[in-house]
């Protein structure tokens, strides 16, 4: 095999619940994650030169160690001891710093394909085992399908996906740092948790409203004051037919869940207006479990 090409998927939140912040610093969790059809393309193949040649369609986007994906060839390379080089050239469509994994799910392609393309031989949760010490969303990246996810993201149980439905993304043109997001969320009585296991539940049941009517994030309570575009995006998304809005991770990505085409598409419209408060704009789907 001389050439691999991988999709990429983006992930949201269904639910984000912080249990506690452990003494390591680490904030354990609980979170339902669904794949996206959105997704970055990642192309690679073996070349005759050693080392590492990286390249991006995005050009301010780091191709050296300052790339989870450029890390995740470089660990395997030395922890297989791999003489030839590979040429890694990745397709950016999932927003950059958008609390969607972006940088999780391309350093899980590379794992996967260097998996593939040396003919390595390791399981899922070999690949696993090596992503969690990359990220903590790259076991999940990894796994390809909807899940329950705790620990620090690396405990993962396998959920039915989202049923079939028009999902809107929009990312304002702010920047959020997961480090300062953690680091200032009060966990106290104050604190709203979602309702982890019930959405759980209405996935199993294939319950779309079930899952719309749970959605929660604690990770708002920070975000979202400090960033108020978050919430306005939110209410266009519902005041215009979404079962339900939520901001992706440490955000600053909101996303909203439809059951009718043609309001998706009119609340797409009206986010991608000039002026209005959406910078990158988005119609896609859920992405199917499609294991490994």
């Amino acid at each position: 095999m001389s050439g691999i090409t991988i999709a990429a998927p983006a992930k949201i939140n269904l639910g984000l619940d912080v249990i506690r912040r452990r003494p390591d610093g680490y904030h354990e969790v609980r979170m339902i994650m669904q794949m996206l059809d959105l997704h970055d393309t990642v192309f690679m193949e073996i070349t005759s030169e050693p080392g590492i040649h990286l390249t991006m369609d995005l050009p301010d986007l780091p191709t050296d160690e300052g790339n989870i994906a450029f890390r995740a060839a470089d660990v395997m390379m030395k922890r297989f001891g791999i003489r030839e080089g590979v040429r890694i050239h990745i397709e950016k469509r999932i927003p950059v710093a958008a609390g969607m994994a972006g940088g999780s799910t391309d350093c899980a392609a590379v794992l996967d394909g260097m998996n593939s393309l040396f003919k390595l031989g390791l399981d899922r949760q070999a690949l696993m085992d090596i992503g969690v010490t990359l990220g903590a969303d790259v076991p999940y990246c990894l796994l390809r399908q909807t899940a329950l996810s705790e620990g620090i993201g690396e405990l993962l149980t396998p959920l039915p996906a989202l049923p079939d439905c028009p999902v809107l993304i929009a990312k304002p043109p702010v920047s959020v740092s997961t480090g300062h997001v953690y680091q200032s969320l009060k966990l106290d009585e104050s604190i709203r948790h979602p309702d982890i296991d019930g959405m759980a539940q209405a996935l199993k049941a294939g319950d779309l409203h079930g899952v719309t009517g749970r959605l929660g994030n604690v990770l708002e309570t920070v975000t979202v004051k400090e960033h108020p575009v978050i919430e306005d995006i939110k209410k266009i998304m519902i005041s215009n037919g979404a079962l339900g809005a939520l901001m992706s991770g440490s955000g600053p990505t909101v996303f909203g869940i439809y059951d009718n085409e043609a309001s998706a598409k009119m609340a797409y419209e009206k986010l991608s207006a000039q002026g209005g408060p959406a910078g990158q704009v988005y119609l896609t789907r859920p992405g199917k479990n499609c294991g490994f």
